[in-house]
């Protein structure tokens, strides 16, 4: 592996840390629709508190997914979403690689 995939894959891995929650993941889709959003917004309709919810939006903001914008006493939530372009990158890369593994193993296979 080379040292540029290997730097790709330490920044990726806290993103993908932080997707593995069903409820950080619940609120990326709220994010991703486009408009930053306040706690209160992202907290409707969720079983859990609002202070949750911030614990959660702290989570994806370090692992670089979103970032806080201060608008007067709210805090809006934004999706920042290059990290997820260069996650999605090395998920290709593995599938390419599995899939050049796979063709190696058919092409044993039937060799045999």
């Amino acid at each position: 592996m080379s040292k540029r995939s290997g730097s790709g894959i330490r920044r990726a891995a806290p993103v993908f840390a932080a997707l593995g929650d069903s409820a950080r993941l619940t609120l990326m889709v709220r994010l991703s629709r486009g408009e930053s959003l306040s706690i209160t917004r992202l907290a409707e309709g969720l079983p859990m508190s609002r202070q949750a919810v911030t614990k959660h939006l702290h989570v994806l903001e370090n692992a670089g997914l979103i970032r806080c914008r201060k608008r007067g006493r709210e805090q809006q939530w934004q999706l920042d979403d290059l990290p997820l372009f260069e996650a999605r990158r090395i998920l290709e890369r593995i599938s390419q690689d599995w899939g050049d593994a796979l063709g190696q193993l058919k092409a044993f296979a039937e060799k045999e």
